[in-house]
Parts: C-alpha cells; sequence; structure tokens
C-alpha cells in the first residue's frame, strides 16, 4: 500500500516524503510546482485548491491502495502579503481548509477500500485556546482545519478510517524561517511515528511531532 503527501516539493512535506522512503514505504508525492529532483516517489502534480485536479489525480491512482493519507499542503498568506485584504483570508482558506476537504474527498474511496489512515498537518497557532494576537488568516484556517479533522475523525470512526492532526514543530522551511527550532528532518522522523501509533483509540487527536497533546 502507498503513503500520499501533498505539498510535497520542498520543506516539511518533501522531508516527510525522504523519511517515508527511508522506512520502506511506497509513496506517491504531489507538487505544485516543479519536481524536486528526488528519485524513489511517484511525483504527480496538483493543486489542492482545484477540484477537477483532484478528480483527475483520484482517477489515475484507481486501484492504488492508500494505507495514509497526509495533507500536508498549506500557505502563511500574510508572510507573502502585507495585511489583511480579502486575497489574503481566500487563499489562506482555500489552501488551508478547502484544500484539505477536497484532497480526504476525492481519496476517501481509496482510504476506505484499504481502512487507511488521514494525517491533517495542523499548526499549534490553530489552538483558539492560544491566542497571542497577530497572524489572524493563519491561525484562523488552522483551527478550522483542526475542527475539519475532529469532525471527519467523527464521522469515519466507523468505517475504521482513523484521522489525527499535528502540528509539525517550529521547523526550519521558508515558512517557518531560519530562526526556528528544528530541522525538518527532525520533524519529518518525529511526525511519521505519530502516523504509525495513530489507531481508532487515538482518533481526532491534535497533538506535536513529539506525541505531546495540544489544547483545542
Amino acid at each position: 500500500m502507498a503513503v500520499l503527501i501533498t505539498g510535497a516539493g520542498r520543506g516539511i512535506g518533501l522531508a516527510l516524503t525522504v523519511e517515508a522512503l527511508a522506512r520502506g514505504q511506497e509513496v506517491i508525492a504531489t507538487t505544485r510546482g516543479p519536481t524536486p529532483g528526488l528519485s524513489g516517489p511517484r511525483w504527480e502534480q496538483l493543486e489542492v485548491t482545484d477540484p477537477a485536479a483532484q478528480s483527475a489525480l483520484a482517477a489515475r491512482l484507481a486501484g492504488v491502495p492508500l494505507s495514509l493519507l497526509v495533507c500536508n499542503a498549506g500557505i502563511y498568506a500574510e508572510k507573502a502579503t502585507p495585511g489583511y485584504g480579502p486575497q489574503v483570508w481566500q487563499d489562506s482558506f482555500a489552501t488551508n481548509v478547502v484544500g484539505v476537504w477536497l484532497t480526504v474527498e476525492a481519496h476517501l474511496p481509496a482510504l476506505r477500500a484499504s481502512g487507511g489512515k488521514i494525517a491533517l498537518i495542523a499548526s499549534q497557532m490553530g489552538s483558539s485556546a492560544r491566542a497571542p494576537g497577530g497572524s489572524y488568516a493563519y491561525r484562523a484556517s488552522k483551527a478550522a482545519a483542526v475542527n475539519l479533522g475532529r469532525n471527519l475523525a467523527t464521522d469515519l470512526r466507523a468505517e475504521g478510517i482513523a484521522v489525527g492532526i499535528y502540528h509539525p514543530g517550529w521547523v526550519r522551511t521558508d515558512m517557518g524561517g531560519s530562526g526556528a527550532e528544528i530541522e525538518a528532518e527532525v520533524a519529518a522522523k518525529g511526525l511519521m511515528g505519530r502516523f504509525a501509533a495513530l489507531s481508532l483509540a487515538t482518533t481526532g487527536c491534535f497533538e506535536d511531532w513529539q506525541g505531546r497533546p495540544l489544547p483545542l
């Protein structure tokens, strides 16, 4: 069975791809930009906000059983566009929330057929219990993603599909910045361990890359 990872062209997604390959897993990795020079995964182009692209990828993967779907693709729109104009909000929710929903919706049949699991890469910044201010669009979209994951966990439990929601840590990537705490490779190792531990007993969990629970 295969692992499908979205937003795998760089950063945490690419590190997750490398780690999954190192663990001997078959990996399908998606990117909306150029394909990285990494051999091993099956690379696919995907814009997660595009329903037609999602359906087309699902059709190309027909018959491939999925053991794990990792919804990693995400953006921090206000870092690229100062202020909080309508486009920042629209882009944030289109990718960080709607993109997650479209990805799950497209690949749910394959997950049902194989009893696979779903991992949503969110952020501790999506915790409503932690509200230090700022980053409004990013925080709100990640809070919505956490809520989406919790509700999916409830609805999919009866079908044997576990859903986990994860904070990868403050990672040294283009999004996290050079002053972040950990390297992407460290986050990926921790996250892959959490994905392996995910079960119906822990479905709906919101935790960090080390397995520490986060407040909702």
